[in-house]
């Protein structure tokens, strides 16, 4: 017996169809003992069930009962937030937020730029003592340093010894 023929017996037994199909079903219940089966287990079990439910009467009638619960509903439904209003604080923090981190990568890609490689460098020459006669030249587009000695230098220190580097006798 297939779902929906199970479905018009208990249709059926509930007085739910029309007549012609009240009528059909009658007669299907006439040549069929397994549709009698079911529809006397159906009765049975309608039957166990009205037995053990108490009848329940309301104080009032169908139709104010479910007024309250709907306006109870209502009541306990969640009201919209009114808007906030925005605080000085928090709009400037919301402009000075995003601006700062626009200019803290625009430095950092400054720097990044003018280390790895922003373009021709500038030579740079370093002279470490006026004295000493020594220069370094450092070239980092080339990777080359270049320190130059000024021996004319060196041999006017020998001519004249400051006492500093005399030997203590």
């Amino acid at each position: 017996m297939t779902e929906e023929q199970q479905l018009r017996l208990q249709a059926f037994l509930d007085a739910e169809l029309p007549e012609k199909d009240t009528r059909d079903v009658a007669a299907w219940l006439a040549g069929d003992a397994d549709a009698t089966a079911l529809l006397g287990e159906l009765r049975n079990t309608r039957k166990a069930l009205v037995d053990f439910e108490p009848g329940l009467k309301l104080p009032e009638s169908r139709e104010f009962y479910w007024s309250k619960i709907k306006r109870e509903i209502e009541r306990s439904a969640p009201v919209a937030a009114p808007a906030r209003s925005v605080s000085p604080f928090s709009w400037v923090r919301r402009i000075l937020l995003p601006l700062g981190a626009v200019a803290t990568l625009a430095l950092a890609g400054i720097i990044t730029v003018h280390q790895f490689g922003g373009g021709a460098r500038p030579v740079q020459v370093n002279a470490i003592l006026a004295d000493a006669g020594a220069f370094t030249y450092r070239d980092e587009s080339q990777g080359m340093t270049v320190v130059w000695l000024s021996y004319p230098a060196e041999k006017k220190l020998a001519d004249n010894p400051s006492p500093a580097t005399l030997p203590s006798k």
